[in-house]
């Protein structure tokens, strides 16, 4: 399964660069501490934030650490349907702006194909 692909990758990159994934893991473990948000709270966050990225492993990683804090899974869909409109907002505001930018200069500069 892709979890053990990770943490074994990880433990292997550990023991070549134990100074950089020592401290990217005492980094992490500190994001994801109880603090003003819930360790709920973060994992659903970060959910939200692997799927927008199309990060697969964090995919997994991260709905198994909504499960493991004890997220329902309406819960879980709720948090992926705020992120559904997050990553729909995205490509509409990149829509109305850059692409029709891009359309406006590029259309305009005669590469338009001829008959």
């Amino acid at each position: 399964m892709a979890l053990q692909e990770y943490k074994e990758g990880l433990g292997q990159f550990l023991q070549k660069m134990p100074d950089v994934a020592g401290k990217f893991n005492e980094f992490t473990e500190a994001c994801f501490k109880e603090g003003k948000l819930s360790k709920k709270d973060k994992q659903l966050i970060a959910l939200g934030i692997s799927v927008v990225s199309q990060d697969e492993y964090c995919i997994i990683y991260h709905t198994k650490g909504c499960l493991d804090e004890g997220c329902s899974e309406d819960e879980i869909l709720e948090a992926l349907g705020v992120t559904a409109a997050f990553g729909g907002g995205a490509a509409m505001s990149q829509a109305v702006t850059l692409v029709q930018e891009a359309i406006s200069e590029l259309g305009s500069s005669g590469n338009q194909k001829k008959h």
